[in-house]
């Protein structure tokens, strides 16, 4: 259509050549995207039952705690309580986490490490309950029999199916009808609904939970998963916690703070750090103090997309459906989100009693989420 000069509002019938203006597209308000989906991709296989397992598995820790209240000469004491004394052998080489000294394990009975002081030549630093001692390793003596065997459990850890489901239904006539901005009214719904159901389960994933009694389901429970924040226990931090930074607002000092801790907990190589809008313009902040624009520039930029630290590269996802006050740090190689076998998100046609067609749309999916201490959550920020 030519181009009249007329502003929109003495636009209308008047118009050469036109009855009625309407674009052959519909624009989609409400938000359905699934930014957390799409990072962590499709998965390489299926669940095969409702109640999905896989197992986990840990090495022979190589740390533990001073626990003994009765030291009485923390620079000489030959003899201390640890928490576990089963990780102790004969032999082994100890720290104090943050000490130079080091120390021989001489003997165990339980509990009770019998030690020699300042070894090697390093000088005795005082030892108090609640320290950190990590085992170098452990000398054995030339002809010596094997030592005793050790080994870790595997276990099994599990999560359980949810089924996502919406209904079609299209009349006859509407069937029939031409309609502006579409050429089927079904698939129109079909695409609807399916945005609702992918939206619903990026929701799901991130804040799901699974019921009190009867997990499994029946026919009076509803099967839901559990989602990420639920599985996570190991590296839970908080605003006000021992140790962790101060301050309410999101900053590198938390973000660092949190991946050390999970760096040191596990193996996990965090890639993606999960926020909603509010911690995503905190994040944004870091740049603030480092920005030098010419005189020429008319951009201005003012956005973090990739944090990169000295534990990973971490890409920042942004989602709508993330609690406002907390971030959430992932490790995306142990994440999947599984249908079960042959319940991807697909439309079944049901049987029509009327002038009508009508279908459901239908998935049943799972989140596996392996080795929760790879991963971290930070909670109590302030949303302002």
């Amino acid at each position: 259509m030519p181009f009249t000069g007329k502003a929109t509002y003495s636009a209308g019938t008047t118009l050469p050549e036109l009855t009625e203006d309407v674009s052959d597209l519909i624009a989609i308000l409400s938000p359905y995207e699934t930014p957390l989906l799409s990072a962590l991709g499709d998965p390489m296989r299926e669940a095969a039952s409702t109640r999905h397992e896989w197992l986990e598995d840990d090495l022979l820790p190589n740390k533990d705690t001073i626990s003994d209240t009765t030291i009485s000469n923390p620079l000489t004491e030959a003899a201390f309580d640890v928490a576990n004394g089963n990780r102790f052998r004969i032999g082994d080489q100890i720290q104090v986490l943050g000490s130079r000294e080091l120390i021989l394990v001489t003997n165990i009975a339980g509990n009770t490490l019998t030690v020699t002081r300042a070894y090697a030549g390093t000088a005795a630093e005082a030892i108090a309950n609640g320290q950190t001692i990590r085992i170098l390793g452990n000398a054995a003596l030339e002809g010596s029999d094997r030592p005793a065997t050790r080994f870790t459990n595997r276990s099994r850890k599990a999560n359980y199916t949810q089924i996502f489901t919406a209904s079609v239904e299209v009349s006859g006539s509407d069937l029939a009808a031409g309609h502006l901005g579409l050429a089927d009214e079904m698939d129109f719904q079909k695409q609807q609904r399916l945005r609702e159901l992918v939206r619903d389960l990026e929701n799901t994933l991130i804040n799901g939970g699974l019921p009190s009694v009867d997990p499994q389901g029946s026919v009076t429970v509803r099967r839901t998963m559990k989602g990420i924040l639920r599985h996570l226990a190991s590296n839970l931090f908080a605003v006000g916690d021992s140790g962790f930074p101060a301050g309410s607002d999101l900053d590198e000092a938390k973000i660092n703070y949190t991946l050390r801790k999970i760096w040191e907990n596990s193996s996990g190589n965090v890639d993606l750090i999960v926020v909603g809008g509010n911690q995503k313009r905190r994040i944004n902040q870091f740049l603030t103090g480092m920005r030098l624009y010419a005189s020429s520039e008319t951009t201005f930029g003012d956005s973090v997309n990739v944090y990169q630290s000295d534990f990973g590269v971490c890409r920042i996802v942004t989602t709508r459906w993330m609690p406002l006050d907390m971030a959430l740090l992932l490790d995306s190689s142990r994440i999947s989100v599984l249908p079960l076998a042959g319940r991807s998100f697909q439309y079944k046609a049901l049987a029509s009693s009327g002038d009508y067609e009508c279908g459901e749309l239908i998935g049943e999916y799972t989140l596996e989420l392996r080795n929760e201490a790879a991963h971290g959550l930070i909670r109590g920020l302030s949303v302002a």
